[in-house]
């Protein structure tokens, strides 16, 4: 206590100093418009400033958790409208487009989505390579389907604990099972390289029928991916090489070129029908002399 009575006395000019040019100051600016104007404005503006730069952090913050919202959303909306639209074309459902038949179509509940962020991508080579932030530590495994918010993106090729590598659609190794949306006729998606926005879906037989701007998604035939994700629009068609089908130019979906939050397609149902098909294939494989 006495130190702090022979501080303050000791320093008591400061103080005294200090209080006069508060209460100066509040003189200045509430008896003076012209200064209290400036006070205001001032005041106002570092107050925005504050507030912006508080804004921005918060959204800088949650922006990638909303951008895995929104990928995961706009993937269950796309098989939501494709498949409405396999009901609504079906006569048998014309009275009844509520059919509670859903045995038939595959269950939404069915799919759980892995988010990750993809750190390394490339779109300039005849054989392009993803890289993502998740491995088999997070549940992702070989084989597994890997889509993003405007549509398909490709399989994963190889993982690691905690990265995975992916083979995108823009490899010429790629192919990926698609089908005209709602005119059942399907072949394989391939990139031959050029453009990281145009792909080609080939095998569509001379019969089918339909039209430039149909939608071309996921036909669900090969254990990877569910049906109904979208690939893209049938820009224009020509006849294959050997002139037995029809080879369709598609402007793909989605755009690799600023591809950045991707969501894993862990789905029980395509696992499953995956382990049994690797099973088949490894019984038929011819048995060694022991």
């Amino acid at each position: 206590m006495r130190n702090l009575i022979e501080f303050l006395t000791k320093n008591n000019y400061w103080f005294v100093f200090v209080v006069l040019e508060v209460v100066s100051l509040v003189l200045l600016f509430r008896f003076n418009n012209y200064q209290g104007s400036i006070w205001f404005t001032s005041a106002n503006y570092l107050t925005g400033k504050a507030y912006e730069i508080d804004s921005w952090a918060v959204s800088f913050l949650t922006q990638g958790s909303l951008n895995e919202q929104l990928t995961e959303r706009n993937l269950e909306l796309e098989q939501t409208v494709q498949r409405l639209k396999e009901q609504l074309r079906d006569e048998r459902l014309a009275h009844d487009s509520l059919n509670k038949d859903e045995g038939q179509m595959p269950l939404i509940s069915d799919f759980h989505p892995i988010h990750a962020k993809v750190i390394g991508n490339s779109v300039n080579r005849s054989d392009n390579f993803m890289t993502i932030d998740k491995g088999f530590v997070d549940g992702i495994h070989e084989d597994m389907g890997v889509a993003c918010g405007n549509g398909v993106v490709g399989v994963v090729f190889m993982t690691s604990r905690h990265y995975s590598v992916v083979l995108p659609a823009l490899n010429s190794k790629s192919n990926i099972s698609c089908t005209i949306a709602g005119k059942g006729y399907f072949g394989y998606l391939h990139w031959k390289g050029g453009s990281p926005r145009i792909a080609y879906v080939d095998d569509i037989p001379r019969h089918a029928k339909f039209q430039v701007g149909d939608t071309i998604v996921t036909s669900g035939y090969s254990a990877v991916f569910p049906p109904g994700i979208m690939v893209g629009k049938v820009t224009k068609f020509e006849n294959s090489e050997d002139g037995l089908s029809y080879r369709l130019q598609v402007l793909l979906s989605t755009d690799f070129t600023k591809l950045r939050d991707v969501c894993v397609m862990d789905d029980k149902a395509i696992r499953e029908r995956l382990d049994l098909l690797r099973q088949a294939n490894d019984s038929i494989q011819p048995r060694k002399n022991v």
